[in-house]
């Protein structure tokens, strides 16, 4: 066994696999790009070397092997790990790669070769046709429609075209050989028959240097949104134990196909109505939703590819892989379901991951998350004795979890795994978005959380101590107590409430700006560890709060809100604010300003383009809120923003 492995990659990943190099007495080394020098995965790893040309830098990967001398690296998932020249590169270094020999990497890399590879050995693959050997067209008119376009050297679905018609044909041809062209490198396509509402299953197999192959069982990875796996599980509900079997078997034959050794992930689309399934690509390394295999089985597939990179045989046998009760998987991104899914970021103000779970997780309070990379923060999973207890114990999960200071996906998580459909097990890879409207409805925020906002502000003016009782915001006038007034604005508008007397004792607070003192209700606040409990009349709330200037973050069951404070006078405490009567031209997202189609004093229009923002490979246009003039323009090209920030500044009284 080695004594020291780098880890090339960063966030959760690299975490998760230093915490198997720890238990097993192996030291660890990371390594960072600039943006992440304070990140957790630099922390906890015994040893952190710089690179200056980021994940991307295998020529400085390799020098900090050397420096550290470490014997062996592991690519994790993503940047390098189904690099075949970079496995290469690692063995002419003298360092093991912990992963498939490259020519397996490049075997599977190629959609083409790799259908034509694993239909060799038997294992049922889509009807199609493939460039070169095939006429795309012909091939179309054999196979029937609906069929899928695919780029051969693709992923992720980019490029994907589906095509329900010959008269579609030819541009969908055109437009995804563009695609492939541009993204891969390569426009050699593929057209496949189309599995209508098709659910997608996976079958983990391991591999060893000397014969041995095994699977260890499925996932099904079927609740996707634009082909991105959100929620995953194991095993799945859909197979029956000769199903399983069989498709194993199908996974083995194609890991052998081609020589495989390591970890790597088998692939299939089923049809669910009928069970038939086919063969759609192979991973060549670890998957992000590996750790429900690891919890259904009691394996940790990082310390079994680690064993088979030093040389060792699999230490069991087929029969031997027994699967025990349910696991499931959320993926929390940083990103805003009620935006459209964009991108987002900011200061981790506040952290509170679950306990009783298993949280794979990059997170750390005071971290930054920036625009550079994947927006995937972490990982929640459960594990129940059946499926009904393991969803049921992974929306406790999600809800006892806070991420204060950067929007998260967990209110919708929560919403897609308590869907009917998906409690029931009826799933497809269009479900997703079929439902997407229902799982992002919102009703609006809670009444009572933008009066536990208004409470902690009100709290703060409180004097420590003895203090001068003018100086205390209780209200107290002769007659009846008077009330502060607190503006808040929150991704809903903006919030007027009222409150008296001091929250620690006993206040008041008046909800959205009822002044009938119908909505009145006591209200008390105490703090209790890092959380904050609300008393609103008969009701005790738990709150996860942090302060950010003038705005105060709240998250209760798994949603958050940010409520900022609005002063006489400022934007934000006019008729409009928030919305498009505001004038200000806010960031939908953390990223870098692509574009600048404006100058000051410009006169625009309503839904003109303004700006380009990018983060994460994704442009945003912002447009114009309202005809009018642009009396600010806040930003310049090339300039890092953040969410919400101010770009730009439209007066809509000039004519």
């Amino acid at each position: 066994m080695f004594d020291t492995v780098l880890v090339a990659n960063r966030g959760e990943i690299a975490l998760r696999i230093t915490r198997t190099l720890s238990r097993l007495g192996i030291r660890s080394v990371a390594v960072h790009s600039d943006a992440d020098a304070g990140a957790r995965h630099v922390r906890e790893a015994d040893v952190a070397v710089r690179l200056a040309g980021g994940y991307l830098d295998v020529d400085g990967i390799l020098a900090a092997a050397a420096a550290t001398g470490a014997q062996a690296v592991h690519p994790g998932y993503g940047f390098l790990a189904e690099n075949a020249a970079f496995a290469r590169r690692c063995a002419e270094a003298g360092l093991v790669f912990v992963g498939p020999p490259p020519e397996a990497v490049e075997a599977m890399g190629d959609k083409i070769r790799a259908k034509a590879t694993v239909s060799a050995a038997g294992v049922p693959v889509v009807p199609g046709g493939a460039e070169p050997d095939n006429d795309l067209a012909e091939a179309a008119e054999r196979i029937g429609f609906p069929a899928l376009i695919k780029p051969s050297a693709g992923g992720g679905g980019k490029g994907m075209v589906l095509v329900r018609s010959a008269a579609e044909l030819p541009e969908a041809l055109a437009s995804a050989r563009r695609t492939a062209a541009a993204a891969f490198g390569d426009a050699t396509l593929l057209i496949e028959r189309f599995v209508e509402n098709p659910r997608h299953i996976e079958i983990q197999v391991m591999a060893d240097a000397h014969g041995g192959v095994i699977h260890l069982g499925e996932r099904e990875c079927s609740l996707q949104r634009r082909h991105q796996k959100i929620v995953e599980e194991a095993p799945s509900p859909l197979l029956d134990a000769a199903t399983r079997a069989a498709m194993g078997a199908a996974a083995v034959e194609a890991a052998r196909s081609v020589g495989y050794t390591g970890a790597g992930t088998v692939e299939f689309i089923v049809q669910g109505s009928t069970g038939d399934y086919y063969f759609m690509e192979m991973n060549t390394r670890l998957q992000v939703e590996h750790p429900v295999t690891e919890l259904v089985t009691g394996l940790d597939l990082v310390e079994l590819q680690l064993r088979v990179a030093a040389g060792e045989p699999l230490p069991l046998t087929q029969e031997q892989v027994r699967l025990d009760g349910h696991a499931v998987e959320a993926r929390v991104y940083a990103e805003d379901p009620f935006r459209g899914f964009l991108p987002t970021g900011g200061r981790v103000l506040a952290l509170r991951e679950p306990p009783g779970v298993r949280v794979d997780s990059g997170l750390l309070a005071g971290g930054v998350v920036g625009s550079d990379y994947d927006p995937m923060l972490s990982k929640v999973i459960a594990w129940g004795p059946d499926r009904a207890s393991a969803l049921r114990r992974l929306d406790g999960a999600l809800a006892a979890t806070a991420v204060l200071g950067v929007p998260t996906n967990i209110s919708f998580l929560r919403a897609l795994i308590g869907h009917p459909a998906v409690v029931a097990g009826d799933l497809d890879t269009g479900l997703v978005e079929r439902h997407l409207d229902e799982l992002v409805s919102r009703a609006g925020v809670p009444d009572d959380v933008p009066a536990a906002a208004a409470l902690v502000l009100h709290r703060e003016h409180v004097p420590a101590g003895h203090a001068d009782p003018w100086d205390v915001p209780d209200g107290w006038r002769l007659g009846e107590a008077a009330w502060t007034v607190y503006r808040l604005e929150s991704r809903d508008g903006v919030h007027e409430l009222r409150v008296r007397g001091l929250p620690a004792s006993g206040a008041e607070v008046l909800l959205s700006g009822d002044l009938s003192g119908a909505g009145t209700v006591r209200a008390l606040l105490a703090d209790e560890g890092d959380d904050l409990l609300v008393t609103l009349g008969e009701t005790v709330r738990r709150y996860a709060v942090a302060r950010d200037g003038d705005t105060v973050w709240l998250g209760r069951d798994g949603d958050a809100w940010a409520f900022t404070h609005r002063h006489l006078g400022d934007p934000g405490d006019r008729a409009g604010a928030g919305g498009p009567g505001d004038g200000l031209v806010r960031s939908p997202m953390p990223g870098t300003v692509l574009v600048v189609k404006v100058a000051p004093g410009d006169r625009v229009t309503e839904g003109q383009p303004l700006l380009i923002v990018e983060a994460m490979k994704m442009e945003h246009t912002v447009t114009a809120p309202t005809d009018g003039v642009v009396a600010e323009l806040r930003v310049r090209t090339g300039q890092a923003v953040g969410m919400d920030a101010v770009l730009a500044v439209v007066d809509g009284q000039e004519r």
